[in-house]
């Protein structure tokens, strides 16, 4: 007695749809959509690009009018104990 055998492999297509032009467009359009969300997935790993950001980077614009720091004088020595004005004058930390 034969007991009926079964594949194991998932849904196997007769060879004539493989080879036929509309699974060659459906084929087409899902490596398309797959390509099109591994880079949605890549781009929400990345951090936030702002246009703006970069234009004012790029052309050397400041975006205040006026400076908003708790230096208003001048700009801090990273890991230093003076100020330096506009002028490039050093003056210290209180």
């Amino acid at each position: 007695m034969m007991e009926p055998t079964s594949v194991m492999a998932g849904i196997l297509f007769p060879s004539e749809w493989l080879q036929s032009e509309w699974f060659a467009v459906w084929a087409s359009f899902v490596a398309l959509n797959t390509l099109v969300y591994v880079a949605l997935a890549i781009a929400k790993m990345l951090p936030k690009v702002h246009v703006s950001d970069v234009w004012y980077h790029l052309h050397g614009l400041n975006r205040r009018a006026e400076t908003r720091s708790i230096y208003p004088d001048g700009r801090r020595l990273s890991g230093a104990s003076s100020l330096v004005d506009r002028r490039g004058a050093t003056h210290p930390c209180l």
